[in-house]
């Protein structure tokens, strides 16, 4: 119902705009087709990609006008972040660019050189620094960040700088040692001959202990 009561919010010309980019990215899409020599595309083709690079460019060109303007908003207050999340997640960058990202990663993972014949790809680079700035200040981000680097194993040596082989403390154990800590109710798991504990990552987790 939520997304429904949003397209009937959505502007006509927003509409247009997401029908049209689905249009081009439909165009580039590989089909089915037989016979066609590697590396060869058809003049109606790279036409579609440079149509492409010219809508991305706009399409980054306005973006890259609003993020700072709403970043700047956007940091008075976390009722301030709030609106403008609002209002930005109803705009173009909210609507238009998180397709956009995901159609051209697609196109890129089915036909890597047309993509790069298009050029599509280092104009949404350049909008990296404006939507890191404006996601930073999202209330908790800092809650967030310490709990996805909480998770054994991931990330954390990786930040504190110390890697196991550094550690001269490193317990050795061996197969029966975690065989009988997990019958007595523990959660021990190897990966890459490095012992974790996630017995605290279980009660999280909705895929259920099977799959752990």
């Amino acid at each position: 119902m939520d997304h429904e009561l949003c397209n009937r919010e959505r502007s006509a010309s927003l509409d247009l705009l997401l029908r049209f980019q689905r249009l081009l990215v439909s165009k580039l899409y590989p089909g089915d087709c037989v016979g066609q020599v590697p590396n060869t595309y058809s003049p109606d083709l790279l036409g579609v990609g440079s149509l492409l690079k010219k809508y991305t460019a706009l399409l980054c060109t306005h973006i890259g006008d609003i993020l700072p303007v709403a970043t700047s908003i956007a940091s008075t207050s976390h009722r301030h972040f709030a609106e403008v999340s609002r209002v930005v997640d109803g705009d173009l960058t909210g609507i238009l660019l998180p397709e956009l990202v995901v159609s051209i990663v697609l196109l890129l993972s089915k036909n890597a050189g047309l993509m790069q014949e298009a050029g599509a790809i280092p104009l949404l680079a350049g909008l990296l620094e404006h939507l890191d700035r404006f996601n930073h200040l999202a209330p908790g981000k800092e809650r967030d960040d310490n709990e996805d680097l909480a998770w054994p194993g991931i990330m954390g040596s990786f930040f504190t700088g110390q890697s196991c082989r550094n550690n001269e403390e490193v317990t050795l154990i061996r197969k029966a040692d975690l065989e009988n800590h997990n019958k007595d109710g523990g959660f021990w798991t190897v990966i890459d001959g490095k012992v974790y504990d996630i017995k605290d990552f279980q009660t999280q987790s909705l895929t259920g202990s099977s799959i752990l």
